[in-house]
């Protein structure tokens, strides 16, 4: 059976659903290089600010056996340099280029700037980091939301997409579909990390992380069960226009059929590839196609958005 595994977000078609998540293997022009050289349909950059940011103390990341905490607080290179980057690559495969800034006057800045560059594939506007010390997640306050994406659309032309934060309550769904809907945008990456998680050493008793007291977000396997609820909630809430990039728990090929199952149209990787290096986009790659054939499912279209509910 031949396996057809692509998908397309706006504009850009992807050999596969597969990228990284902003903020894994990205910070560098070598890690996107190598990103690039990868198996993966796509790459995301950095999450970038205007001006480059050395990120919160350390330690501030840490692995555990089912997934990840961390606390980083947007260390990157700056906006600058990500745009020399995705404007000079080789364009072999899609570039979403991430920006997040802490105050939401220089996110409008940053997509000026975008909007000025030759840059013409998809921009993700990440408002949802929960880890920018004093700094609150816009995504949570549905207001500042909906006034960020009114002020964005008054100058930004380009494919647009947001980065939002988990949501744990139906009525969070409905109202932030409610806003999502009203506005052309081009995708969602759901969910960010869970936000302000505790994870500790029981043996020296102390934190894992040192940032805002051992506070970070929480990625891996433990927010499974959260990404797909996300993902599921908002593909039946969103107008079909509205692409969605499912991310969170993603450790094997069967996690990504089920964000795809859920309705994802693309899947993006975090606390897996942290561990395992951008040779196991491979990996998930050929334990899907694996999984596929043996649904004799021909390609992700013929089984997307397609849960069931138990009875």
């Amino acid at each position: 059976m031949k396996i057809d595994l692509s998908t397309t977000i706006g504009p850009n078609q992807f050999s596969n659903p597969l990228i990284n998540a902003a903020g894994v293997w990205d910070e560098t022009a070598l890690e996107l290089d190598e990103l690039v050289a990868s198996t993966a349909g796509g790459v995301t950059t950095k999450s970038a600010t205007l001006e480059p940011r050395s990120g919160n103390q350390r330690p501030r990341y840490a692995d555990v056996a089912l997934g990840s905490i961390n606390s980083m607080g947007l260390p990157n290179q700056g906006l600058k340099y990500y745009l020399d980057y995705v404007t000079t690559h080789d364009a072999s495969k899609p570039i979403d280029l991430s920006i997040a800034n802490p105050n939401p006057m220089d996110n409008l800045t940053a997509l000026q700037m975008i909007q000025d560059s030759s840059f013409q594939g998809l921009t993700e506007l990440n408002l949802s980091c929960p880890n920018v010390i004093g700094k609150p997640q816009i995504g949570y306050d549905l207001a500042a939301l909906k006034q960020i994406l009114q002020q964005a659309f008054k100058l930004f032309t380009k494919p647009l997409g947001i980065k939002l934060p988990p949501y744990f309550d139906l009525q969070q769904f409905d109202a932030v579909a409610d806003i999502l809907n009203q506005f052309p945008l081009t995708f969602i990456n759901t969910i960010n990390s869970v936000g302000n998680g505790l994870l500790v050493d029981p043996a020296s008793e102390r934190t894992l992380i040192e940032p805002k007291g051992g506070f970070g977000g929480i990625g891996g396997a433990y927010v499974k069960p959260v990404a797909l609820a996300n993902v599921h909630a908002f593909r039946s809430r969103l107008k079909p226009t509205i692409k969605i990039i499912g991310t969170g728990g993603v450790r094997n090929g069967t996690d990504v059929f089920e964000l795809i199952l859920c309705g994802a149209d693309a899947v993006s990787v975090g606390t897996t590839l942290m561990q395992a290096g951008p040779q196991l986009f491979t990996k998930l790659q050929d334990e899907l196609i694996q999984l596929m054939v043996q649904k004799h499912y021909p390609s992700l279209a013929t089984f997307r958005n397609q849960l069931k509910a138990a009875h």
